[in-house]
């Protein structure tokens, strides 16, 4: 049987599996997923979800931090059930969710849809227990901008005229003291499950304990949210209008979020990643952060965090 048959690597998984012995490799449905291979099979006990980790994520994934938030966000009722969790490599079955869809931009149209992903953000921050590990922004992107200065790589275009506002931002974020919560840190639009009634968050390769707003600054920036959208998320996560800090604090971390990952951009460019126009994608999310800090309310917002 060839190696690219689906069934080859469910069944070596489903093997390791108690709760799953016995179930036909054959009649794994495959998922979505751009880095891990994930199926839908049916057992006698229910539906499951089965998440083969991809080759390689094991060099910037640390599986037992995973282990941690996947759990702790479980039993807060924020995430799916999971019933295995191998952390020796991220071997993971969850309990499949009847009858949820799966979030996009386009469905984040719906107003509703964004009052439950405030709902569901809210109770990830205030009732899962803290995981393992804390996220740190800024040390994050001095280490993707090292990358490209040791190899004297191109930055994204206008980073030239951006730098000032970056060290603006990084200060003024600097006079947080708010308590570390635990966050996704990685919220795209396809993490979030709507049943219509509730929203549930998946999927926490990334989680760590941080500033809560910059999970509602990451969706707003993933979803294309406008300020509309960005309203009702705000008045659903704290049940009344946000103060001038939070909203400061969640303009901030879109900005962030976009110099983050078009720094990241960059480092799969010049490591010659054939996935995508990492160029491109770099380029389009740093130009959209500059129009963000170059807005006129941009100076108001960051005098406003930590007051």
């Amino acid at each position: 049987m060839p190696q690219s048959d689906p069934s080859v690597p469910v069944a070596e998984a489903l093997a390791r599996i108690p709760e799953l012995r016995g179930v036909d490799p054959a009649s794994a449905v495959r998922l979505a997923g751009l880095t891990n291979l994930n199926f839908r099979l049916a057992a006698p006990s229910g539906t499951y979800v089965l998440r083969i980790p991809g080759a390689g994520t094991s060099e910037y994934i640390d599986r037992r931090i995973e282990e941690v938030a996947a759990r702790a966000t479980a039993a807060a009722g924020v995430n799916v059930e999971v019933v295995f969790f191998d952390a020796s490599d991220g071997l993971m079955v969850t309990r499949f969710l009847d009858g949820a869809v799966t979030m996009s931009p386009a469905a984040f149209r719906d107003h509703g849809a964004v009052a439950r992903a405030g709902d569901v953000l809210r109770r990830l921050h205030c009732d899962a227990s803290p995981f393992a590990n804390e996220f740190r922004l800024f040390p994050v992107i001095d280490d993707y901008k090292g990358i490209l200065d040791r190899r004297s790589a191109p930055m994204p275009e206008g980073w030239r005229d951006a730098g000032d506002l970056v060290e603006q931002t990084r200060t003024a974020l600097s006079r947080l003291r708010v308590p570390l919560v635990p966050s996704h840190c990685d919220p795209l639009c396809e993490n979030f499950l709507d049943t219509g009634t509730r929203m549930y968050l998946i999927d926490y390769e990334y989680g760590g304990n941080n500033d809560p707003m910059w999970d509602l600054g990451d969706l707003s920036v993933e979803g294309g949210f406008d300020a509309a959208q960005d309203a009702v998320l705000l008045r659903s996560y704290f049940g009344a209008e946000a103060s001038a800090d939070a909203v400061g604090r969640m303009v901030a971390y879109k900005a962030m979020c976009d110099v983050l990952w078009s720094l990241w951009g960059m480092v799969q460019h010049v490591n010659d990643n054939p996935v995508e126009d990492f160029l491109a994608y770099a380029n389009h999310r740093f130009a959209r952060c500059l129009a963000l800090m170059t807005a006129p309310d941009y100076p108001s917002h960051l005098a406003a965090i930590g007051v």
